[in-house]
């Protein structure tokens, strides 16, 4: 069975693998096929692209690229081929894309991407062909551990003076994959570069029944290994005994030219020799970078084009033998299965945050402030390159994948646990279930320091997934949201961990059935724990009223604490609760509730002249009369009664807050404020003694804008860890402005990244922990 996606990762990383590129995760998309191979633990090859962008003319690299794929897959064994495409490196590789690298639209406009260039590259949404050591590092990353190319790089002719040595040689220190090539290229130096392999403590195997290491061109260099494997199997044992002791470099399978190429071997060598000779002389030898493609491409010359034939048949031949020993490898791995041998999914958030050590996956005993119930899930996301055309209907088209941690409440959670500054006040409360999904959500949660213990296993149910489409300019298409294992956990399963954690918090997504919402929500009016609901889509947004239903008749003061919709969904909220099956509003409880907040002509007042105001500084964006033009102010105003607290969020218009302050909270400020346009507030007290507060908070600046999916997630999650950091927050105008900028400021984190919820977040801790500083 699939071992859990995210774990090699994490575990690579804890062991100090890559410890320096560990970012790269976030960068990073799989193809659709590599991604099914993944999930199912099949074998899988990677190829290199600086083959493809810069070793052959088009369309011979074209078709190179697909005869090495086709090996590949006729030994049983995926194929992955690695580039990076706009500054997002590519696990495997659309024909598109391949194409893209091959046949560039601007001579250098594809670069060589080794180490050195690969933060670059991603940064400045570069394209470009990786080398054999950006392949071995991607390689290393993903889990795959096979790496087929034609020759490794190694110490050049010369290097005593000119220190020129191949950083491939390094890579294979520091990534666990078996590299098949046909030794080292022609060009160098092959006896110093095993010389530089065994100080490396690199094992060079020579492939086949001699223990002669091969001169690529040729199969027989002169020089011998202490090792050699006559088959696929033999060297799959030898890579898979490496994995076993956790050692962390590869090992170099050198495979020999086949047979029929033989005999061109000599006279290839022949011009080897003669232009590195040619190269002294004219000087091109001393001119660095230069030098490889000066050579290459003079050997082509001097050898007639034989070079050429000849090197893409061993290419050809190593993709074949790299397909058969990636298939003996993950024969292996399925027959002892280690508890430390998975697979790498591609998830975003996989960083274990220093700031936060992981938790015992057991911390029932600890009290928890916030809860969170709601959809923990996985998101997959496809995006396509361009804009699809009719003809397109019914088909697949090329695109990018990735694959995330996702759910309302499981993000809200995240958020939350990310900005809170007591470790183990949060606990994320979902059903997942019992499969590759479910074990990824959880070693993935616990693996950035948040509590599992209520995250609750499920027998023979699918956990959450939610499917998203969309265009080649990122805007959502259509999706599918299974989210049936949310819908049908039991009010009873939910409470028992509620009332053994007592928390002062309870926070609901709307994925949850009406009747745990309902449920749970009347606990917490009983209990005395505040009640907070994310609407999370117009379609489920309502799922609240029953609850609101449920208690309004025995609760003469809001129901539910607080509610955070967006636009659409307040209107929905209000259409709903005026005109829906339960026609809340023509409920006695709610014209006496509604009559207590009769608000007077000053009210109307102040509100005119707020409407007045800028929607920001950048006055091309309006001012606040949509809250009257389009009846926002109105209809939040006759939903409290039944929220007390109600957070808009209105996008790039801001946020704003409209509330009532009970008559009995004696200690708000607000019932001694003035309305105050200027700071954006406007009060109004009534004859009950009841204060009905409307507050706008301009949106802050973005100067990054990736990805807008999370933003509202972490809005609401940092506010909830403000709360449970000082429930009588919203009791002043100033703690008020301070909690919604905290807020804020995380969603424009999160704007900024492809997270689902930024990992800076923590950056925020400190300003969550001082705002009872201001009180």
């Amino acid at each position: 069975m699939f071992r859990a996606f995210g774990r090699a990762l994490h575990k690579s990383l804890s062991r100090g693998l890559h410890k320096s590129n560990s970012s790269l995760a976030r960068n990073v998309d799989f193809s659709p096929e590599v991604l099914d191979a993944l999930s199912r633990a099949a074998p899988i090859v990677a190829l290199e692209t600086t083959l493809i962008s810069h070793g052959l003319p088009y369309p011979m690299n074209m078709q190179l690229a697909d005869s090495m794929e086709t090996n590949i897959r006729a030994t049983g064994a995926i194929p992955a081929t690695i580039g990076i495409i706009g500054g997002r490196v590519k696990i495997g590789m659309e024909k598109s894309e391949i194409e893209r690298l091959a046949n560039p639209t601007k001579p250098g406009s594809v670069f060589k991407i080794s180490r050195r260039d690969i933060a670059p590259a991603i940064a400045m949404k570069a394209d470009g062909g990786t080398t054999c050591a950006s392949t071995l590092i991607f390689s290393a990353l993903a889990g795959i551990k096979v790496f087929a190319t034609g020759g490794l790089g190694g110490v050049h002719r010369g290097a005593e003076s000119s220190m020129d040595i191949s950083a491939d040689l390094h890579e294979l220190t520091r990534c666990p994959v078996g590299l098949v090539s046909s030794g080292v290229k022609s060009i160098l130096d092959i006896g110093r570069t095993l010389e530089y392999l065994e100080t490396l403590g690199v094992p060079a195997i020579a492939y086949g029944k001699s223990r002669e290491f091969p001169a690529f061109f040729s199969p027989r260099s002169g020089f011998q290994v202490p090792w050699n494997a006559e088959s696929p199997s033999i060297a799959a044992d030898i890579l898979y005994t490496q994995t076993q002791l956790q050692m962390q470099n590869g090992v170099l399978f050198a495979v020999p030219i086949p047979d029929k190429y033989e005999a061109a071997g000599a006279e290839i060598q022949r011009a080897v020799d003669q232009a590195v000779a040619e190269s002294k002389e004219n000087g091109i030898s001393k001119r660095g970078k230069e030098v490889t493609p000066w050579l290459l491409n003079r050997v082509k010359e001097l050898s007639n084009g034989t070079s050429l034939t000849s090197n893409v048949a061993l290419l050809e031949n190593n993709a074949l033998i790299g397909g058969q020993i990636a298939v003996e490898y993950q024969k292996l791995a399925q027959e002892q299965p280690r508890s430390n041998d998975s697979v790498f999914f591609g998830l975003a958030n996989q960083v274990p945050q220093p700031e936060s050590p992981p938790l015992p996956s057991t911390t029932a005993e600890e009290s928890a402030k916030l809860i969170v119930l709601g959809a923990a899930a996985v998101d997959v996301s496809a995006r396509a390159f361009n804009a699809a055309s009719d003809s397109a209907l019914g088909s697949t088209v090329p695109g990018s994948i990735s694959v995330s941690l996702g759910g309302v409440g499981r993000n809200i959670a995240e958020a939350s646990h990310r900005v809170a500054p007591e470790v183990g006040s949060v606990l994320l409360l979902s059903p997942v279930g019992d499969d590759s999904f479910g074990h990824i959500l959880m070693k993935e949660t616990q693996s950035f320091g948040m509590r599992t213990d209520g995250l609750l296993l499920q027998k023979g149910q699918r956990t959450a997934v939610c499917n998203m489409i969309m265009d080649n300019q990122g805007n959502l298409t259509t999706g599918i949201a299974d989210m049936a294992i949310t819908e049908a956990l039991s009010a009873g399963e939910a409470l028992e961990i509620i009332k053994r954690q007592k928390p002062t918090i309870l926070a609901l997504d709307g994925n949850l059935s009406p009747d745990v919402i309902s449920a749970v929500a009347k606990w917490g009016q009983k209990e005395g724990a505040k009640v907070f609901f994310e609407p999370t889509s117009v379609v489920k947004s309502t799922r609240i009223l029953k609850a609101v239903e449920t208690i309004m008749p025995t609760d003469p003061i809001s129901p539910i604490d607080f509610i955070s919709p967006n636009l659409i969904e307040l209107r929905e909220l209000f259409v709903s609760a005026s005109e829906g099956p339960t026609d809340l509003m023509s409920q006695p409880n709610y014209w006496t509730a509604l009559d207590n907040l009769s608000l007077a002509s000053k009210y109307r007042l102040d509100l005119e002249h707020l409407t007045r105001v800028n929607v920001s500084t950048d006055s091309s964006k309006g001012t606040l009369s949509f809250l009257l033009d389009q009846g926002i102010a109105q209809m939040a105003v006759k939903l409290l009664p039944f929220f007390q607290h109600i957070v808009v969020k209105c996008g790039d218009k801001g946020v704003l807050v409209i509330m009532r302050v009970s008559a009995h909270n004696s200690a708000s400020r607000w019932h001694r404020e003035q309305s105050n346009v200027k700071a954006r507030y406007i009060v109004s007290r009534t004859d009950s003694g009841e204060t009905v507060v409307v507050s706008h908070f301009p949106a802050l600046h973005v100067d990054t804008l990736i990805n807008v999916t999370g933003a509202g997630d972490s809005f609401v999650g940092t506010l909830l860890t403000c709360l449970a950091q000082q429930p009588s927050a919203f009791d002043s105008p100033e703690t008020l402005m301070q909690v919604i900028d905290i807020s804020q400021r995380s969603a424009v984190l999160t704007l900024g990244t492809h997270d689902a919820v930024s990992l800076r977040l923590s950056e925020l801790k400190e300003r969550v922990a001082n705002i009872s500083n201001v009180l």
